[in-house]
């Protein structure tokens, strides 16, 4: 069965917001049919069974897993360009080659379950319904962008969906993660938490002491640790006396995934879910890959070899891999599926362009959504370059003149 014939695009794309999203299925194909397919590599369990490794897919999602993984592929290399063109400023912590996180754990849970995770967190935004147009303007700090401009590219947030955003300070998330967890619990929602860090992370002891808690609590936590096997630009072997991160949880169930099969992802996220809702914490290791560098002040190839990239790249490259599934179930062609990757591309370029004409926020923005009214401070905006902000219990006022 074929994929039909791509339409072309409506001029609605260039609307705000919903328009862009990845959980728009208009190209997709609709057919359902059961496919079963086993994932690349066996799971490596700790203190549990591991889950099967026989998946169960269908036409339609692998053609969106291809879809979306594409779109954030590009979106991300559109992200490189903009930053060396200075239109994107402050950090900025790419995702390309760890798509199939995104995509497999999306696949497997509900916009109930919550998602928390670091500074690199464009590809989850778009993962949980986010639109291209909201992240771009919140890259270049406008006043469209998911965080109003005032974000950038480490905080990201969708509310309305369960993600609690990316955190700049590496670990943060972990316990604010178990703590959205107890609230699911103790609200009786029936919806976990995922909650997502790096490799660098996994040393954190903050992370221990939410786990800790969580684990006496029975809390429906799901740690995952994106193995992306250099914390900054240090290898893990150089940084870590205990690579598995699967199993550091000790007392609490683990899993090895690997990270770069978006099916073998979403099975091993549907049975940790299933596991936390009865049971409590479990830790998710995926054994992922970044191909850009930790930031994009870091070319990437000082600690690595270019060899050793180009080779992940041409062995164990997410989307590649879904490619090569399409077209051996006879799903669509090479032709349909470039001609996908044509329309992503015209996507996020357009994308781009209503983000560049979007407004940057007003001065008076700066002094906006730091303390609730009435409690430590208020502002008065006089005009654009000289503002008040009264503090304190005796209301001090303070002028402020902005340069």
């Amino acid at each position: 069965m074929a994929l039909s014939r791509l339409s072309s695009r409506s001029t609605t794309l260039l609307q705000p917001l919903a328009t862009t999203s990845l959980l728009r299925r208009r190209h997709i194909s609709t057919d359902t049919t059961p496919i079963t397919v086993e994932t690349s590599l066996p799971f490596t369990s700790h203190l549990i069974s591991p889950p099967s490794r026989a998946v169960e897919t269908s036409s339609q999602e692998l053609l969106s897993f291809f879809r979306d993984m594409a779109l954030m592929r590009r979106m991300e290399i559109a992200a490189d360009s903009l930053y060396k063109a200075k239109l994107i400023r402050g950090f900025c912590h790419l995702y390309d080659g760890q798509e199939a996180v995104a995509i497999g754990m999306e696949a497997a849970i509900t916009k109930r379950d919550a998602i928390i995770t670091s500074y690199r967190d464009h590809c989850t935004f778009l993962g949980r319904g986010g639109g291209l147009f909201e992240a771009f303007s919140e890259l270049m700090g406008r006043t469209t962008g998911c965080s109003k401009g005032k974000g950038g590219s480490m905080h990201f947030y969708k509310k309305d969906a369960s993600f609690y955003g990316g955190h700049g300070i590496v670990g943060a998330q972990v316990p604010l993660g178990c703590g959205l967890a107890f609230a699911q619990k103790y609200s009786k929602e029936e919806a976990v938490t995922f909650t997502l860090y790096g490799d660098g992370a996994a040393n954190q002891g903050q992370l221990f002491e939410a786990l800790n808690i969580a684990a006496l609590w029975d809390l429906p936590a799901v740690l995952v640790c994106e193995n992306n096997h250099y914390g900054m630009g240090t290898a893990e072997w150089r940084s870590a006396k205990s690579p598995a991160y699967f199993k550091r949880g000790d007392y609490v169930p683990g899993l090895k995934v690997d990270g770069m099969d978006a099916l073998a992802v979403k099975q091993a996220c549907k049975f940790a879910k299933e596991h936390a809702l009865k049971n409590g914490p479990i830790i998710l290791e995926m054994d992922t890959y970044r191909y850009h560098g930790h930031s994009m002040s870091d070319p990437g190839s000082t600690y690595r070899t270019r060899d050793e990239i180009s080779g992940v790249r041409q062995v164990r490259d997410p989307i590649d891999r879904v490619r090569k599934l399409i077209i051996a179930h006879d799903i669509a062609t090479e032709k349909e599926l470039k001609d996908m990757e044509k329309e992503v591309r015209k996507e996020v370029d357009a994308a781009v362009a209503q983000a560049k004409e979007s407004p940057i926020p007003e001065p008076s923005e700066l002094f906006s959504n730091i303390y609730v009214k009435g409690f430590g401070a208020e502002v008065n905006f006089i005009s654009p370059l000289e503002t008040t902000l009264s503090f304190g219990a005796d209301r001090k006022e303070l002028r402020a003149t902005l340069p």
